[in-house]
């Protein structure tokens, strides 16, 4: 006779979802002057900078110049995503789906903010008179030929200063996975001789600062071709976040199928470049050359 002890076995479970390797936050939000207002555009006013003149004689005439004012224009989209979980699924499960859905949605609109960003800064700027306004050349350092290494930095740096944005002015510097590892083989980003204490700069295999610039990693920047990448250097002047109505879930019963449970997530934001002079796009070679 077969043996069916195996029967009475206690089937164990895991009281958890393990949530797949996934960036959860926003990386970029908080580098960017962010308003919270309903409409589908708003406009991020500009103005230029005045040259002073000499007053020759007495009881002259009050100059006037007029200033140069422009706008560049935000504009909003909505994103979303939902999903859905069988009511008898719940009875049967020792997890809450709904709940583990809600934080993958979160997740994922986080993400979008990112993306969002990311492509107004890359992109053309839109002004008031309905004109997209590249990113300008003078602003990008690179050609997708080399890889990360101090000289690009130091030339971010020399942009910067150019432009008279003062030194103490806080900085990011955006890079993916490749440049990432190359910042780790960069003596003057890492030995002592250069920077101090490297304890200080370096956080679990990852510079954190370094240069002026708050280092972010990100896997979402651009890659136009394969082997290159679109990195981005920037205060928090560079960009405008017009957030229309920030992310938001529902979980409710929809008795169109069988009371099924809908677990849905959006927001609407948009984004614009509003200070080209605050923003350096980095044009990498996706590629970590290391010496033996």
């Amino acid at each position: 006779m077969a043996n069916t002890l195996n029967k009475l076995y206690v089937k164990t479970f895991e009281e958890y979802v393990r949530q797949l390797a996934q960036q959860t936050d926003s990386r970029f939000r908080l580098w960017c002057e962010e308003r919270t207002e309903t409409g589908s555009t708003r406009n991020w006013p500009r103005i230029a900078a005045q040259v002073m003149q000499q007053k020759v004689g007495t009881a002259v005439a009050t100059p006037v110049n007029n200033s140069t004012w422009s706008n560049r224009v935000s504009v909003v989209a909505t994103y979303h995503q939902g999903d859905t979980s069988e009511p008898e699924d719940i009875n049967q499960l020792l997890i809450d789906p709904n709940s583990n859905i809600a934080q993958a949605l979160g997740a994922a609109a986080r993400r979008q903010i990112d993306d969002i960003i990311i492509a107004a800064a890359t992109g053309n700027a839109l002004d008031e008179s309905g004109n997209n306004n590249a990113f300008p050349a003078g602003q990008i350092v690179g050609d997708y030929e080399t890889e990360i290494d101090f000289s690009a930095v130091t030339a971010v740096a020399q942009l910067f200063f150019s432009h008279d944005i003062p030194p103490e002015e806080a900085k990011c510097f955006g890079v993916g996975a490749q440049q990432a590892r190359k910042l780790l083989h960069i003596a003057q980003a890492t030995q002592s001789f250069y920077v101090g204490q490297m304890l200080e700069l370096v956080s679990r295999g990852f510079i954190k600062n370094w240069m002026g610039f708050d280092w972010i990693l990100s896997n979402r920047l651009l890659s136009p071709a394969n082997l290159q990448r679109t990195c981005l250097a920037f205060t928090r002047r560079a960009m405008g976040l017009q957030v229309a109505k920030d992310i938001w879930a529902r979980v409710a019963e929809d008795p169109s199928i069988s009371f099924a449970w809908r677990i849905y997530a959006a927001l609407t934001a948009g984004a614009v470049r509003v200070e080209d002079e605050h923003i350096v796009q980095l044009q990498f070679a996706d590629t970590c050359t290391v010496a033996g």
